[in-house]
């Protein structure tokens, strides 16, 4: 680049640093020569970049998932840059068309403001709040009138929105598009105009919307925002996106045991991948890592360890993340029992002549949410009784205080009469 040549070797060399951390995980950054002169610009002036992550608060917990882009925000952050949180509490009472493949529900105004709350506390384990601006889109959005909406919406048109996949499929099966969803890729781009954001973070499945932000930029006169795109996260399964309806995730507040023991199962080919998105692993550390993986000096097993470490110290503390690695080595690598068992007491109502049938034992201790999970995992051998593995679903099981039930590798549960 010509630019290039007029920098000094001091600024080329931070520019190549800042780089270097704000492309580790990437997917895509469009445009990257935009990137590069506002990072010039930046450096030479000594102003931050104001980089904007919208999240719409649709869900009341946080997984790891989700923390991908947090992680990305703070390299941000760290290299001197703003972030610019906008919390969608408009929108969200839309619903993010993305992906979906029918109308989203729309949430009310109190489930938004709640979830809202719940999501600034689990963030801020992540981002630095000191250096984080947020925002709720409804400041900006909710005095637009109907001239400046219908002004919005002529700055896109239809054939644009139906370059979106799952607006095209729906279209193309005959299924509904209700023409309020239309309007939530404007709103989102919008919310780039009011902030006059530098840089807009997103999953790679937010690529329209982010460039719909450009777009609308470009239409109301302002600089063009650079978009960067994260990797959506395989979870636990090593298959599909982490969701908590698939039950494949971790959840950021799990109790720390829990954190743990679901890192353990992380398949050994996504180990690097979690630990470049979703730790605080440094670019030379995480290089060191995957270098002793492919050599065979680190082995597999101690590399997860240290997943499930980092994480839960993450979140939980370093304090919390050594107790956690204990209990997973005494419960599960030397197989003894953990010392703190929670009692679930049963009444003598729910026995007949000292028995209950297996399952509903199981289920009155609040070890399996349904009786056909219950089959389930006596089936597949996931469940014991005084260390005992149970292999009969029909059995019927003498109860005594003081027993222990296990269901899978970390459910326990000590009977206590009610």
């Amino acid at each position: 680049m010509s630019t290039e040549k007029k920098l000094s070797e001091e600024v080329k060399a931070e520019i190549e640093r800042q780089l270097r951390i704000i492309k580790r995980g990437a997917a895509e950054v469009l445009p990257l020569p935009d990137l590069y002169r506002k990072l010039v610009r930046s450096i030479e002036q000594k102003q931050p970049l104001r980089v904007k992550l919208g999240l719409d608060p649709t869900a009341p917990d946080l997984h790891i998932g989700h923390t991908v882009v947090f992680h990305k925000l703070r390299d941000f952050q760290e290299l001197g840059h703003i972030v610019q949180l906008v919390i969608g509490d408009f929108t969200a009472q839309i619903g993010d068309p993305t992906g979906k493949s029918e109308t989203r529900k729309q949430l009310s105004e109190e489930e938004v403001k709640k979830n809202a709350k719940t999501y600034t506390d689990q963030l801020f384990k992540v981002l630095d709040p000191d250096k984080t601006e947020i925002y709720f889109n409804s400041h900006w959005l909710s005095p637009l009138t109907f001239a400046d909406v219908t002004h919005l919406a002529s700055k896109c048109t239809v054939a644009r929105m139906l370059e979106r996949d799952d607006f095209a499929n729906r279209y193309r099966n005959g299924q509904a598009i209700s023409i309020h969803e239309f309007f939530y890729p404007l709103m989102q781009g919008y919310d780039s105009v009011a902030l006059k954001s530098d840089i807009e973070l997103g999953g790679t499945d937010q690529k329209f919307n982010l460039l719909m932000g450009r777009q609308l930029q470009k239409e109301y006169s302002q600089e063009e925002q650079v978009i960067l795109t994260m990797p959506l996260l395989e979870g636990l399964d090593g298959v599909k996106k982490m969701s908590k309806s698939l039950g494949n995730y971790i959840g950021v507040d799990e109790e720390p045991n829990d954190m743990y023991g679901k890192a353990m199962s992380i398949p050994d080919e996504l180990m690097i991948k979690y630990f470049e998105l979703a730790t605080d692993l440094s670019i030379d550390e995480l290089e060191k890592l995957q270098a002793g993986l492919e050599n065979g000096q680190i082995h597999p097993r101690d590399a997860k360890m240290r997943l499930a470490h980092t994480l839960v110290r993450m979140y939980r503390g370093e304090a919390a993340a050594d107790e956690a690695e204990k209990h997973f080595q005494t419960v599960f690598q030397k197989g003894a029992l953990p010392n703190d068992i929670p009692e679930a007491e049963i009444a003598p109502s729910d026995i007949n002549d000292g028995k209950i049938w297996v399952v509903a034992l199981l289920s009155r201790l609040g070890l399996v949410a349904s009786n056909g999970e219950g089959r389930r995992m006596i089936r597949q051998g996931g469940v014991r009784i005084n260390q005992e593995k149970v292999t009969n679903v029909d059995e019927q099981v003498e109860v005594q205080e003081g027993m222990i039930v296990q269901v899978g590798k970390r459910k326990f549960a000590k009977v206590k009469w009610k």
